[in-house]
């Protein structure tokens, strides 16, 4: 669901939910779940209507196996030109140090 964020920032999230196959009531879940951990934010599109997604590069996986990685690596090989962007300077943690998220 991100990649399909990161191909199009401004697409409806009516219009991801039908390419992911979920409701559009669960990816407003996980859009809002994304934007609470940082890993995306959300501002008005350049019609004043719709939403602008923008996906920070620089976020590291949370799950402790992939501890120092940052998304941005997967997103540039799916989705390259995609509309991304680093944090502004966040390290990411170290392998052995605390895992952001649930």
């Amino acid at each position: 669901m991100p990649l399909a964020l990161a191909r199009d920032p401004e697409v409806r999230l009516r219009d991801v939910a039908e390419r992911c196959g979920i409701t559009e009531r669960t990816v407003r879940a996980i859009v809002a779940d994304l934007e609470a951990g940082g890993y995306l934010t959300r501002t008005r599109g350049t019609d004043g209507r719709r939403n602008r997604h923008r996906i920070d590069i620089s976020s590291p996986f949370r799950h402790p196996a992939d501890a120092g990685h940052e998304i941005g690596g997967p997103l540039a090989l799916l989705a390259p030109g995609a509309d991304t962007a680093p944090s502004g300077g966040t390290e990411p943690p170290a392998a052995d140090g605390p895992v952001r998220g649930r």
